[in-house]
């Protein structure tokens, strides 16, 4: 309860004998708008959680790696990363299909990292999240 009203919220819990249990949790507006950093992928836009970059490269020529069962990997410096398309993974046609025509987004999540292929940045923008679990199916590798 304590952390809600620290970001500005609040927790009602109410009891009805009989009928159960219900806890409303109230957060403000404001929580929802993130600072985000504008992708493209061929004609379409998508952004990414600047919290959740590390850093954006261009992929040097030899760069990527395909591990047959495993996917396509990405050296970056002295690392290796899982490497994720976005235009493949979302159905998009890209500029090119050679990775170091684009760029490579590096993002973090869970202390793990992966690296996106984009076509460019387009700039950074507050961006409001809404939820739209209900109204679309689950997108493999996007949480």
């Amino acid at each position: 309860k304590q952390n809600v009203e620290d970001l500005g919220g609040s927790v009602a819990v109410s009891s009805e004998a009989g009928r159960g249990t219900r806890v409303r949790i109230k957060l403000p507006l404001t929580l929802a708008v993130v600072d985000g950093q504008i992708v493209q992928v061929g004609h379409q836009v998508y952004v990414l959680p600047l919290a959740a970059i590390v850093e954006s490269v261009r992929p040097l020529p030899g760069s990527v790696l395909t591990i047959e069962g495993a996917g396509e990997l990405v050296m970056v410096g002295e690392t290796t990363l899982p490497l994720l398309r976005l235009g493949r993974l979302f159905g998009v046609e890209p500029r090119s299909e050679n990775p170091t025509a684009g760029l490579v987004v590096i993002v973090e999540h869970e202390e793990r990292q992966t690296a996106l292929l984009v076509d460019g940045l387009l700039g950074q923008q507050q961006v409001v999240i809404k939820s739209l679990e209900t109204h679309f199916r689950k997108v493999e590798a996007i949480a």
